[in-house]
């Protein structure tokens, strides 16, 4: 009996060793805002001709003022809003000519992302956040059974060998950052988005949480965008770019 292969589209098109996981290529994205005096529709422009390359095994700390564009631009580079104009490409892959299926296929297999709030289902143990999502990616079987052990190795990578078994009300403020971070590499992206990681954390876990984020991306070979406000840890990434009303500098 044959078997057919079926390949995402972006993997038959061939990229090098210099290119980058994530490129904005002046991208802009304007939002609606009613209408003026005159009656004529306003927009506020959210990101205006940004460009951002992030290549592997380095992490980019993205700072700046509240309301300047960081989760605009974090929203853009993850493929969940389509910008106004310009470019964005995944491992050299314009998303914009990809279908949405292909799109969410891209994202679910190339992208990590760690929100803000960890965001963890209250029944679930630690270990079963991860496996959950390969689950949706369509594991089964066999595959589940790979899940689980990716997921143990990965819980142990980053500092929670043990607690697998334990849900998010037994887990740290610390912790669950932690199996947040875990459950992004579950899909062993190339692309790590992460926002505000430390917000809720005081200053000697948000340190580990960076640290932690630093040490994955020379493990895992990543490119990671990491949108902080705590500067004071900004020097561990290799690599600082500022926000102000839609436009990065640095």
């Amino acid at each position: 009996m044959s078997t057919t292969t079926h390949t995402a589209p972006w993997n038959d098109q061939q990229t090098t060793a210099g290119t980058p996981a994530l490129e904005l290529c002046e991208v802009t994205l304007a939002y609606p805002d009613g209408k003026g005096p005159d009656g004529a529709p306003r927009t506020i422009t959210a990101l205006d001709r940004v460009y951002l390359a992030a290549v592997a095994g380095t992490m980019t700390a993205l700072t700046g003022p509240s309301g300047s564009g960081k989760s605009s631009l974090l929203a853009v580079a993850s493929t969940l809003l389509n910008p106004t104009s310009g470019e964005v490409r995944i491992g050299g892959v314009a998303v914009g000519n990809l279908s949405e299926k292909d799109r969410a296929r891209l994202r679910r297999e190339e992208v990590g992302t760690v929100f803000q709030q960890p965001n963890l289902i209250p029944s679930l143990r630690a270990e079963d956040q991860l496996v959950v999502t390969s689950h949706i990616r369509g594991a089964r079987g066999g595959a589940t059974r790979h899940a689980r052990e990716r997921a143990r190795q990965l819980l142990e990578l980053v500092g929670l060998e043990g607690a697998g078994r334990r849900r998010p009300h037994e887990l740290s403020g610390g912790q669950r950052q932690r199996v947040n971070i875990a459950r992004a590499l579950m899909g062993e992206p190339k692309l790590l988005l992460v926002d505000e990681p430390t917000s809720a954390l005081d200053q000697q876990r948000s340190a580990e949480v960076m640290q932690l984020l630093k040490n994955m991306t020379r493990t895992f070979d990543l490119a990671t965008v990491v949108v902080t406000h705590d500067l004071e840890f900004v020097d561990m990434a290799d690599r600082e770019v500022t926000m102000l009303d839609g436009t990065l500098t640095g």
